[in-house]
């Protein structure tokens, strides 16, 4: 039997991660190898000129979607640094456009930021990048945003990242084609949970899973509250252990203290802050848990070697 193909069409904006460009084409690609079919075919989109910049300087080349003649029937919008610099009018027309043609609209990384600029994700429930879960929900009061890793609504799908883009997609082939063609994807590109890197005589356990349960905890406590800071006390009893185990657990797993990751966890928001909007020092600082602007500039040119300005300085150059 002839399969009529699925296209997907993928939007890329300057900045965008080459991992989650991957995460959301290659198990197309697999789908496609492994049922020995044209299950999917795709796309490459920009909203103007030829090409697409990652954030690692490579070039991709793309199609222009007020151009091509076949509309997208399911669009996926990848973004990552300068997300909020491509909320142009131009692009929220596109995309507007898209919706009024029935056009399924997702997003993975920071795209679900374009498509809540845009006004397409109003009343839908969304994710984005954990890093910017507080400001997306703080920037787009319609939108029900939630720290799910990927969350489906209808015609509307995101997704946080490259992991979660991943799975996003299995998913889609699961119910595009049925949970044995799935599980086959799945193994392509996570044949063993408890795999491990070698590095000479060590071994580095790479996999979230075996974390201890109470360290991530701790995590997600500290991704949860950046504005207003938690004690390590407080964090220990949401980790539902003692504070001095907690030290124990952080040091023993990626040797540094909770109080340490935390304060790494709120410079790299203040750090996105500096590169992506016009905040002023001390609006980043509010933001960020820092009593003031002169104790974040202490603390980001301790962590960073640099200070806000020379690193705002330089983005702008």
């Amino acid at each position: 039997m002839t399969i009529s193909p699925i296209l997907m069409d993928f939007l890329l904006l300057d900045g965008f991660s080459n991992m989650v460009l991957a995460s959301g084409l290659e198990p197309l690609r697999a789908a496609n190898s492994l049922s020995g079919q044209k299950l999917y075919e795709w796309r490459l989109l920009s909203v103007e000129g030829s090409t697409a910049t990652s954030s690692s300087g490579i070039e991709i080349r793309c199609k222009n979607l007020n151009s091509v003649s076949r509309l997208p029937e399911n669009l996926f919008t990848i973004a990552g640094v300068g997300a909020r610099e491509h909320a142009t009018r131009t692009t929220s027309a596109a995309l507007r456009r898209l919706d009024h043609h029935g056009c399924d609209l997702g997003a993975i990384d920071m795209g679900a930021w374009l498509l809540a600029s845009a006004g397409v994700l109003d009343g839908y429930r969304a994710t984005v990048h954990w890093e910017e879960l507080g400001d997306f929900a703080e920037t787009f009061p319609n939108v029900k945003v939630v720290s799910d890793r990927f969350v489906s609504d209808g015609p509307r799908i995101s997704a946080g990242g490259a992991t979660a883009g991943l799975e996003m997609m299995i998913s889609r082939i699961y119910s595009d084609y049925g949970s044995a063609l799935a599980f086959d994807v799945t193994n392509m590109f996570v044949y063993d949970a408890e795999m491990k890197y070698r590095e000479g005589r060590g071994a580095i356990n790479l996999s979230v899973s075996n974390r201890s349960p109470q360290m991530l905890k701790a995590i997600d406590a500290m991704r949860a509250h950046i504005e207003e800071p938690l004690s390590v006390d407080q964090i220990a009893i949401l980790a539902s252990c003692s504070q001095r185990t907690l030290t124990r657990i952080f040091l023993r797993e990626i040797n540094v203290s909770p109080g340490r990751y935390y304060a790494s966890i709120r410079l790299s928001a203040a750090r996105r802050l500096v590169e992506e909007t016009r905040l002023s020092c001390s609006q980043i600082a509010a933001k960020t848990g820092f009593s003031s602007s002169a104790s974040l500039a202490r603390a980001y040119s301790a962590h960073y070697g640099t200070t806000i300005r020379k690193h705002r300085a330089g983005r702008l150059n």
